[in-house]
Protein backbone atom coordinates (compact mmCIF):
# COMPACT_ATOMS: atom_id res chain seq x y z
CA UNK A 1 0.00 0.00 0.00
CA UNK A 2 1.22 3.52 -0.81
CA UNK A 3 0.49 6.67 1.17
CA UNK A 4 -0.53 9.54 -1.11
CA UNK A 5 0.68 12.78 0.44
CA UNK A 6 -1.62 15.70 -0.30
CA UNK A 7 -0.56 18.35 2.21
CA UNK A 8 -3.58 17.68 4.42
CA UNK A 9 -5.17 14.78 6.26
CA UNK A 10 -1.93 13.15 7.40
CA UNK A 11 -2.92 10.92 10.33
CA UNK A 12 -0.97 9.55 13.26
CA UNK A 13 -1.49 6.03 11.91
CA UNK A 14 -0.11 7.07 8.51
CA UNK A 15 3.01 8.53 10.12
CA UNK A 16 3.51 5.31 12.09
CA UNK A 17 3.10 3.13 9.00
CA UNK A 18 5.76 5.08 7.11
CA UNK A 19 8.11 5.65 10.05
CA UNK A 20 8.05 2.12 11.47
CA UNK A 21 6.70 -0.22 8.83
CA UNK A 22 8.27 1.14 5.66
CA UNK A 23 5.06 2.03 3.85
CA UNK A 24 5.82 3.71 0.52
CA UNK A 25 4.89 7.33 -0.08
CA UNK A 26 3.94 9.26 -3.19
CA UNK A 27 3.17 12.90 -3.84
CA UNK A 28 -0.34 13.66 -5.03
CA UNK A 29 -0.17 15.10 -8.60
CA UNK A 30 -2.00 18.33 -7.61
CA UNK A 31 0.56 18.77 -4.82
CA UNK A 32 3.40 18.50 -7.34
CA UNK A 33 1.76 21.20 -9.45
CA UNK A 34 1.45 23.47 -6.42
CA UNK A 35 5.14 23.00 -5.59
CA UNK A 36 6.13 23.73 -9.20
CA UNK A 37 3.92 26.82 -9.39
CA UNK A 38 5.34 28.27 -6.19
CA UNK A 39 8.91 27.66 -7.36
CA UNK A 40 8.29 29.44 -10.65
CA UNK A 41 6.95 32.44 -8.74
CA UNK A 42 9.99 32.44 -6.42
CA UNK A 43 12.48 32.33 -9.29
CA UNK A 44 10.77 35.28 -10.97
CA UNK A 45 11.12 37.26 -7.74
CA UNK A 46 14.79 36.27 -7.47
CA UNK A 47 15.43 37.43 -11.04
CA UNK A 48 13.72 40.72 -10.22
CA UNK A 49 15.98 41.08 -7.14
CA UNK A 50 12.98 41.35 -4.85
CA UNK A 51 14.14 41.20 -1.24
CA UNK A 52 13.06 37.95 0.45
CA UNK A 53 14.15 36.79 3.89
CA UNK A 54 16.40 33.73 3.81
CA UNK A 55 16.56 33.78 0.01
CA UNK A 56 18.63 36.83 -0.83
CA UNK A 57 19.12 38.08 2.72
CA UNK A 58 20.87 36.63 5.72
CA UNK A 59 18.87 35.17 8.60
CA UNK A 60 18.46 36.13 12.23
CA UNK A 61 20.64 39.08 13.17
CA UNK A 62 21.92 39.17 9.56
CA UNK A 63 18.46 39.58 8.06
CA UNK A 64 19.25 43.13 6.93
CA UNK A 65 22.26 42.01 4.88
CA UNK A 66 21.43 41.69 1.18
CA UNK A 67 23.17 38.88 -0.70
CA UNK A 68 24.53 39.21 -4.22
CA UNK A 69 23.83 36.60 -6.90
CA UNK A 70 26.90 34.50 -6.08
CA UNK A 71 26.14 34.59 -2.36
CA UNK A 72 22.54 33.50 -2.99
CA UNK A 73 23.84 30.33 -4.68
CA UNK A 74 26.08 29.39 -1.75
CA UNK A 75 23.96 30.65 1.13
CA UNK A 76 21.70 27.59 1.46
CA UNK A 77 24.69 25.27 1.74
CA UNK A 78 26.27 27.37 4.47
CA UNK A 79 22.91 27.67 6.21
CA UNK A 80 22.82 23.88 6.54
CA UNK A 81 26.43 23.70 7.69
CA UNK A 82 25.69 26.34 10.31
CA UNK A 83 22.75 24.46 11.79
CA UNK A 84 23.77 20.80 11.37
CA UNK A 85 24.96 20.39 14.94
CA UNK A 86 24.00 17.95 17.65
CA UNK A 87 25.29 15.66 20.38
CA UNK A 88 24.55 12.22 21.70
CA UNK A 89 23.77 8.93 20.03
CA UNK A 90 21.71 8.55 16.89
CA UNK A 91 18.05 9.43 17.06
CA UNK A 92 15.81 6.38 16.48
CA UNK A 93 15.19 5.89 12.78
CA UNK A 94 11.42 6.05 13.16
CA UNK A 95 11.72 9.59 14.56
CA UNK A 96 13.75 10.65 11.53
CA UNK A 97 11.49 8.95 9.00
CA UNK A 98 8.46 10.48 10.71
CA UNK A 99 10.05 13.92 10.45
CA UNK A 100 10.74 13.37 6.75
CA UNK A 101 7.17 12.39 5.92
CA UNK A 102 5.94 15.38 7.91
CA UNK A 103 8.22 17.72 5.98
CA UNK A 104 7.08 16.26 2.66
CA UNK A 105 3.50 16.91 3.75
CA UNK A 106 4.39 20.56 4.46
CA UNK A 107 5.96 20.91 1.01
CA UNK A 108 2.80 19.44 -0.53
CA UNK A 109 0.91 22.58 0.50
CA UNK A 110 2.83 24.33 -2.26
CA UNK A 111 3.93 27.32 -0.20
CA UNK A 112 7.55 26.47 0.65
CA UNK A 113 9.22 27.74 -2.53
CA UNK A 114 11.58 24.78 -2.82
CA UNK A 115 12.39 23.02 -6.08
CA UNK A 116 10.20 19.95 -6.70
CA UNK A 117 13.32 17.76 -6.92
CA UNK A 118 14.02 18.44 -3.23
CA UNK A 119 10.69 17.02 -2.12
CA UNK A 120 10.91 14.13 -4.58
CA UNK A 121 14.36 13.26 -3.25
CA UNK A 122 12.98 13.08 0.30
CA UNK A 123 10.23 10.79 -1.03
CA UNK A 124 12.81 8.60 -2.73
CA UNK A 125 14.92 8.42 0.43
CA UNK A 126 11.92 7.19 2.41
CA UNK A 127 10.94 4.64 -0.21
CA UNK A 128 14.46 3.26 -0.63
CA UNK A 129 15.29 3.21 3.07
CA UNK A 130 17.97 5.91 3.30
CA UNK A 131 17.63 7.36 6.80
CA UNK A 132 19.88 10.29 7.74
CA UNK A 133 21.97 10.03 10.90
CA UNK A 134 20.54 12.63 13.27
CA UNK A 135 21.89 13.28 16.76
CA UNK A 136 19.40 12.71 19.55
CA UNK A 137 20.08 16.10 21.16
CA UNK A 138 20.40 19.47 19.51
CA UNK A 139 17.07 21.24 19.03
CA UNK A 140 14.95 23.57 21.10
CA UNK A 141 12.03 23.49 18.67
CA UNK A 142 11.55 27.26 18.98
CA UNK A 143 11.96 28.28 15.34
CA UNK A 144 11.72 24.79 13.98
CA UNK A 145 13.87 21.74 14.70
CA UNK A 146 16.71 23.43 12.87
CA UNK A 147 19.63 21.26 14.03
CA UNK A 148 18.13 17.80 13.39
CA UNK A 149 16.40 18.89 10.19
CA UNK A 150 19.72 20.32 8.96
CA UNK A 151 21.34 16.93 9.53
CA UNK A 152 18.65 15.46 7.28
CA UNK A 153 19.33 18.19 4.71
CA UNK A 154 23.04 17.28 4.59
CA UNK A 155 22.08 14.22 2.55
CA UNK A 156 20.65 16.53 -0.12
CA UNK A 157 24.20 17.86 -0.48
CA UNK A 158 25.67 14.37 -0.57
CA UNK A 159 27.15 14.91 2.88
CA UNK A 160 26.45 13.78 6.43
CA UNK A 161 25.80 10.14 7.23
CA UNK A 162 22.88 7.78 6.77
CA UNK A 163 21.66 4.32 7.63
CA UNK A 164 21.06 2.08 4.63
CA UNK A 165 20.30 -1.65 4.72
CA UNK A 166 21.56 -1.93 8.28
CA UNK A 167 24.81 -0.03 7.74
CA UNK A 168 25.87 3.46 8.75
CA UNK A 169 27.45 5.01 5.67
CA UNK A 170 28.76 8.34 4.48
CA UNK A 171 25.91 10.30 2.94
CA UNK A 172 27.18 10.21 -0.62
CA UNK A 173 27.75 6.43 -0.43
CA UNK A 174 24.29 5.76 1.02
CA UNK A 175 22.64 7.83 -1.71
CA UNK A 176 24.76 6.16 -4.37
CA UNK A 177 24.01 2.62 -3.22
CA UNK A 178 20.29 3.41 -3.17
CA UNK A 179 20.49 4.91 -6.65
CA UNK A 180 19.34 8.35 -5.54
CA UNK A 181 20.74 11.42 -7.29
CA UNK A 182 22.01 14.19 -5.01
CA UNK A 183 20.07 17.35 -5.95
CA UNK A 184 22.17 19.97 -4.18
CA UNK A 185 20.58 23.06 -2.66
CA UNK A 186 19.62 26.18 -4.57
CA UNK A 187 17.95 29.37 -3.36
CA UNK A 188 15.36 28.71 -0.61
CA UNK A 189 15.85 24.92 -0.73
CA UNK A 190 17.78 24.60 2.53
CA UNK A 191 15.49 26.85 4.53
CA UNK A 192 12.48 25.05 3.07
CA UNK A 193 13.78 21.74 4.40
CA UNK A 194 14.80 22.73 7.92
CA UNK A 195 12.42 25.46 9.06
CA UNK A 196 9.72 23.43 10.80
CA UNK A 197 9.14 21.47 14.00
CA UNK A 198 8.81 18.19 12.14
CA UNK A 199 10.98 16.13 14.48
CA UNK A 200 8.97 17.10 17.56
CA UNK A 201 5.74 16.53 15.63
CA UNK A 202 6.85 13.07 14.49
CA UNK A 203 7.93 12.11 18.00
CA UNK A 204 4.60 13.33 19.40
CA UNK A 205 2.67 11.28 16.83
CA UNK A 206 4.62 8.14 17.71
CA UNK A 207 4.25 8.75 21.45
CA UNK A 208 0.49 9.28 21.14
CA UNK A 209 0.14 6.10 19.08
CA UNK A 210 2.07 4.08 21.67
CA UNK A 211 0.25 5.66 24.62
CA UNK A 212 -3.11 4.82 23.09
CA UNK A 213 -2.06 1.19 22.67
CA UNK A 214 -0.83 1.07 26.26
CA UNK A 215 -4.18 2.40 27.45
CA UNK A 216 -6.01 -0.28 25.50
CA UNK A 217 -3.77 -2.97 26.98
CA UNK A 218 -4.37 -1.57 30.47
CA UNK A 219 -8.13 -1.70 29.89
CA UNK A 220 -7.89 -5.33 28.75
CA UNK A 221 -5.88 -6.23 31.86
CA UNK A 222 -8.34 -4.33 34.07
CA UNK A 223 -11.31 -6.15 32.52
CA UNK A 224 -9.72 -9.55 33.12
CA UNK A 225 -8.91 -8.58 36.71
CA UNK A 226 -12.46 -7.40 37.37
CA UNK A 227 -13.82 -10.73 36.11
CA UNK A 228 -11.40 -12.70 38.28
CA UNK A 229 -12.21 -10.63 41.38
CA UNK A 230 -15.98 -10.82 40.80
CA UNK A 231 -15.97 -7.06 41.07
CA UNK A 232 -18.84 -4.66 41.52
CA UNK A 233 -19.26 -3.12 38.07
CA UNK A 234 -21.44 -0.22 39.18
CA UNK A 235 -18.47 2.20 39.36
CA UNK A 236 -17.83 1.50 35.68
CA UNK A 237 -21.23 2.75 34.56
CA UNK A 238 -20.52 5.27 31.82
CA UNK A 239 -23.30 7.62 32.97
CA UNK A 240 -21.51 8.17 36.29
CA UNK A 241 -18.40 9.33 34.47
CA UNK A 242 -20.42 11.52 32.12
CA UNK A 243 -21.63 13.40 35.21
CA UNK A 244 -18.04 13.89 36.34
CA UNK A 245 -17.19 15.21 32.89
CA UNK A 246 -13.92 13.42 32.12
CA UNK A 247 -14.06 12.16 28.54
CA UNK A 248 -11.19 9.72 29.02
CA UNK A 249 -12.92 8.08 31.97
CA UNK A 250 -16.11 7.74 29.93
CA UNK A 251 -14.18 6.09 27.12
CA UNK A 252 -12.47 3.66 29.49
CA UNK A 253 -15.73 2.78 31.23
CA UNK A 254 -17.37 2.01 27.89
CA UNK A 255 -14.36 -0.05 26.76
CA UNK A 256 -14.25 -2.11 29.95
CA UNK A 257 -17.98 -2.78 29.83
CA UNK A 258 -17.68 -3.82 26.20
CA UNK A 259 -14.95 -6.33 27.04
CA UNK A 260 -16.82 -8.00 29.91
CA UNK A 261 -20.11 -7.99 28.02
CA UNK A 262 -21.48 -11.51 27.66
CA UNK A 263 -19.56 -12.82 30.66
CA UNK A 264 -20.99 -14.17 33.91
CA UNK A 265 -20.14 -10.99 35.81
CA UNK A 266 -22.01 -8.74 33.42
CA UNK A 267 -24.97 -11.07 33.11
CA UNK A 268 -25.33 -11.35 36.89
CA UNK A 269 -24.70 -15.10 37.06
CA UNK A 270 -22.10 -14.55 39.76
CA UNK A 271 -22.43 -12.44 42.87
CA UNK A 272 -20.14 -9.47 43.26
CA UNK A 273 -18.78 -7.65 46.26
CA UNK A 274 -20.43 -4.42 47.34
CA UNK A 275 -17.14 -2.70 48.13
CA UNK A 276 -13.39 -2.94 47.41
CA UNK A 277 -13.19 -5.06 44.24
Amino acid sequence: MTLIIKGAGLTIEAVVNVARHGEKVELDPPAIKRIEKCRVMLEKKIEAHEIMYGVNTGIGEFSEIILNDDQVKDFQKYLIYNHAAGIGEAMPEDYVRGAMVGRINVHAHGNSGIRPVITQTLVEMLNKGVTPYVCRKGSVGASGDLAPMAQIALLLLGEGKAFYQGELLEGTEAMGRAGIAVPGLHARDGLGVINGSNVLTAMSALFLYDANRWLKQAEIAASMSLEALKANMSPYTARLHEVRGFKGAVRSALSINKMINGGDLKSGKVKHKVQDA
